[in-house]
């Protein structure tokens, strides 16, 4: 039921984004009569419409880790960076495109429906869950290659930051030092700016983490949200300069 909660939670605040961008050239007559009978209504409903337009927008794209699986969407990491900016003077909207279950490949085949609108700042938080099932690591580097490329083709302006992953070596040391390295070689080809990995003081930790042991519990995505603020702030900097 947590997991229903959260991925309709998600879902209702990622399509209300989405709306807000794709009434932009809606006019019908109806629409029309009403603002000329309400004008000043009409009119203040207009300027906050052009206020939220022009705010800045980072857009967390991933799995349940973003999604903050387990947890009110408040608690999530991508709520808590949000809070982290507005106290420091940043005016931007968070928007949570995190998908509990997500693939690299699942990533790819709604990249683009998410991306209807432009962002300023999109960070890139996939691949745990191909790792976790074995999913070739070629495979995976080919999706966020894509996913990356469909960033830079929609959204050109915006900064892309890349969360790297860490899994443990069930699947042999080989696979998951590849899989590790997958990030790093990513980031380096498309000068990303590179979170080295997500999980920093929070994977592996009993008392951090949920009983599943995979999904952080509010406290852990406190350190998420540190880890992830420490390398995200300096992107906001430079975009204000």
């Amino acid at each position: 039921m947590n997991l229903l909660k959260n991925k309709l939670s998600h879902k209702v605040l990622l399509g209300a984004w989405l709306l807000m961008s794709s009434m932009a050239g809606c006019n019908s007559k109806t629409e029309t009569n009403q603002a000329q009978e309400e004008k000043p209504a009409a009119t203040a409903s207009q300027s906050e419409k052009s206020a939220s337009e022009k705010k800045k927008t980072i857009l967390f794209f991933g799995n349940s880790l973003t999604a903050g699986y387990g947890l009110d969407p408040a608690e999530a990491f991508p709520a808590l960076v949000g809070e982290k900016a507005k106290a420091a003077g940043y005016d931007y909207q968070v928007v949570n495109a995190g998908s509990s279950g997500e693939t690299t490949a699942g990533g790819k085949s709604r990249i683009s429906w998410v991306l209807r609108k432009p962002v300023d700042v999109f960070v890139l938080e996939l691949g745990g869950n191909d790792g976790l099932r074995g999913i070739p690591i070629k495979d995976s580097q080919k999706n966020l290659q894509a996913i990356i490329d469909t960033v830079r083709q929609k959204s050109p302006q915006a900064q892309i930051v890349l969360a790297g992953m860490q899994i443990p070596p069930n699947l042999g040391p080989d696979y998951s030092e590849q899989f590790k390295a997958m990030y790093t070689d990513l980031a380096d080809k498309n000068k990303l700016t590179l979170i080295p990995f997500l999980l920093e003081n929070v994977g592996g930790i009993r008392k951090l983490n949920q009983p599943d042991g995979i999904h952080p519990t509010a406290e852990g995505h406190k350190i998420v949200a540190e880890n992830v603020w420490k390398v995200l702030e300096p992107v906001l900097q430079k975009q204000q300069l």
